[in-house]
C-alpha cells in the first residue's frame, strides 16, 4: 500500500494552519520546548516514536494508521523505515489510543444496547472510534472500580446523541436498558430536541411502535440492510455535524 502512495497528489490550500489539542484531552504525551524557536514534541499512544514540530508538520506526508492489533516496536519501525523510503511520515494509533479517546473525551454518541447485542454494539463503538468520534461504550467507558450507575448518567448527560441498537433483545429488556432509554427520552423532553439514533437491527415497524409509538417518527437506519461501514458513516455524519 505504502508503495502507491505518491508525494504531492494532495491539495492544501494557501494559508491553512493547524490547532494543537488541548493537552488535557490529547491521546498520547506532549512535549514544549520554548527556545530561541517553539518546538513541540508528541508521542501518540500505540506508538513508539516522538514526533518534532520542526521535521514533521509537513503538509501531505502524514499517514495516520489505525489498527486493532498493537504492533511490536520493531514492527512499527520496519512500517515507518518503508514510508520513510517514499518521503512519508507514518503515524500509528492502537487499540489503545482508541479506548483512550472513548475515556478521556466527552462522548458525542452514547451506545444504548442489549448485552446480547454486544458484537454489532462493538462494531459501531469501534468504527465510530476510529473516525474520531468519542464514544460512552462500556467496554471502553468503565474502569475497574467505576460506579456504574454514575458513570451510565454521566454518559447520558453529557453526550450529543444517543444510538439505540433496536433489537428484539433491546425490546424485551426491562432492565438496564429501558432504564436508559427512559433517561435519554427524558432529557430530550427536557432540551426539547431529537437526541436519539435509532439502528434497527431486525425489528419491524409494529416492533418498534409496540415498545415506543414516538420512535416511529424518528428516522432510523437498518443495520442488516445497510451494512456496518454505512450504518457508521451515516451516525458519523449526523452525530459530528456542527459539532
Amino acid at each position: 500500500m505504502l508503495n502507491q502512495l505518491i508525494h504531492g497528489e494532495f491539495n492544501l490550500s494557501e494559508g491553512a494552519s493547524f490547532i494543537l489539542p488541548d493537552a488535557r484531552t490529547v491521546q498520547g504525551n506532549f512535549k514544549i520546548k520554548n527556545g530561541q524557536l517553539v518546538e513541540i514534541e508528541f508521542q501518540y499512544f500505540g506508538d513508539n516514536e516522538w514526533f518534532n514540530s520542526s521535521s514533521h508538520f509537513s503538509n501531505s506526508r502524514r499517514i495516520f494508521i489505525y489498527s486493532e492489533t498493537d504492533l511490536t516496536s520493531n514492527d512499527l519501525n520496519e512500517l515507518k523505515e518503508k514510508a520513510k523510503e517514499h518521503d512519508f511520515n507514518v503515524q500509528f494509533r492502537s487499540e489503545k489510543f482508541r479506548k483512550t479517546l472513548s475515556m478521556e473525551e466527552r462522548p458525542y454518541a452514547f451506545i444504548c444496547h442489549d448485552s446480547n447485542d454486544k458484537n454489532i454494539a462493538r462494531n459501531v463503538a469501534s468504527n465510530l472510534s476510529k473516525k474520531l468520534c468519542p464514544v460512552w461504550y462500556d467496554e471502553f467507558s468503565l474502569k475497574v472500580g467505576d460506579n456504574l450507575r454514575i458513570s451510565i448518567e454521566k454518559g447520558l448527560k453529557e453526550c450529543k446523541k444517543c444510538v439505540i441498537i433496536l433489537s428484539p433483545k433491546f425490546i424485551s429488556n426491562t432492565g438496564w436498558t429501558k432504564k436508559e432509554f427512559d433517561s435519554i427520552f427524558t432529557r430530550e423532553i427536557l432540551e426539547n430536541k431529537t437526541l436519539v439514533l435509532p439502528i434497527w437491527y431486525n425489528v419491524t415497524k409494529n416492533d418498534v411502535y409496540d415498545y415506543c409509538p414516538s420512535l416511529l417518527n424518528i428516522r432510523g437506519i437498518d443495520y442488516i440492510q445497510l451494512g456496518e461501514e454505512e450504518v457508521c458513516q451515516q451516525l458519523f455524519d449526523t452525530i459530528t455535524y456542527h459539532q
